[in-house]
């Protein structure tokens, strides 16, 4: 029995080597090309993977692509919760916390109401919304895996991958010169920073290309933003379960594999006994199954069929940054 089972792990190892390999080469290369010319990686990632998508189709290397566009996303979103501790959340108060909960839930359910205006589909306002109001492609990457099986969500999910990026890097600019035009403290500069910007790695080099105190903060701020994760992918699995069996017949959990993991990581590190040093190794390999899973993604998709979307998504993903901004600004005049 054992020597069977060595057999078919083999096979499916062989079956899904060629895929993966590619996807990491193309990660790679896209980390190569972010860090020598400063834009985002996950970007970089998808338009090398969308210029080989012809190796997804029918071919050696499609099972592999496949499973890592699904399974190694899931394992990336699952360690994003070595980055959290609910000690670095109580340390800054109750006043972040609140503004961070309610711009997050007001601006995802807003674009939900806003996208069924337009004419989409509820959940890719939900979609949208959430990597808006979280943290940007990562977001985008989890809520897709938690949403319902669709014949557009992997287009939905690429070109929200593709805008989120866009304007988080416009954001790391621009934002920090609104924060220096209002003459902002550098905690409030912070709190701005770490919940209006998108993505982790852009309200990092924002934060601290105004004060070491302003980056510290705004990365908490930041990480408060992806703990928001774990509820809006429990409403969208929710939502899953709803709809009924999937394609195999069997009803879809509760909440994802992928989501207790998270949840148990982030319970685990909020002890203090994980070490800075596997905190730092789950981290990093979280970045890199992101953005191998993106770079297959990137793959399974043809550039002519992002193109055909139009000028409505691009409205609303503007819009809801601009709204995330403007709410973001209100509370805090309220609370501070």
């Amino acid at each position: 029995m054992s020597s069977i089972a060595l057999v078919s792990i083999h096979s499916r190892v062989r079956e899904l080597a060629p895929g993966f390999i590619v996807s990491l080469i193309v990660a790679a290369a896209a980390s190569f090309l972010s860090e020598h010319y400063g834009a985002p990686v996950m970007l970089f990632a998808l338009l090398l993977g969308m210029a080989l998508n012809f190796l997804s189709g029918d071919g050696r290397c499609k099972a592999g692509i496949e499973f890592t566009a699904r399974e190694v996303l899931r394992i990336g979103v699952c360690l994003l919760g070595l980055r959290i501790t609910l000690g670095q959340i109580a340390a800054l108060g109750w006043e972040p916390v609140l503004l961070v909960v309610t711009s997050v839930a007001v601006t995802i359910l807003l674009s939900m109401l806003v996208a069924r205006l337009m004419g989409f589909q509820t959940l890719f306002g939900m979609l949208s919304g959430g990597a808006t109001a979280i943290c940007g492609a990562s977001a985008a990457m989890a809520i897709s895996a938690a949403l319902p099986a669709h014949a557009a969500k992997e287009k939905a999910t690429l070109f929200t991958v593709i805008g989120v990026s866009a304007l988080s890097t416009v954001a790391m600019i621009s934002y920090p010169m609104i924060a220096q035009w209002l003459d902002m403290s550098p905690t409030t500069a912070g709190v701005f920073l770490g919940a209006t910007i998108h993505d982790v790695a852009q309200v990092v080099g924002a934060g601290y290309s105004m004060s070491h105190e302003t980056g510290d903060i705004a990365t908490v701020v930041k990480l408060m933003r992806v703990a928001m994760l774990l509820p809006v992918i429990l409403c969208a699995s929710m939502i899953t379960r709803a709809r009924g069996a999937d394609s195999t017949g069997k009803r879809p959990p509760l909440l994802p594999w992928f989501a207790v993991g998270f949840i148990v990581l982030a319970s685990i590190n909020s002890t203090g006994l994980v070490p800075s040093v596997v905190q730092g190794m789950g981290n990093d390999l979280s970045r890199w199954f992101l953005i191998i899973a993106i770079s297959a993604l990137g793959m399974k998709t043809q550039l002519k069929e992002l193109a055909a979307v139009g000028i409505k998504p691009i409205l609303l993903m503007f819009g809801e940054t601009i709204f995330l901004v403007g709410l973001v600004l209100l509370l805090l005049h309220w609370v501070w």
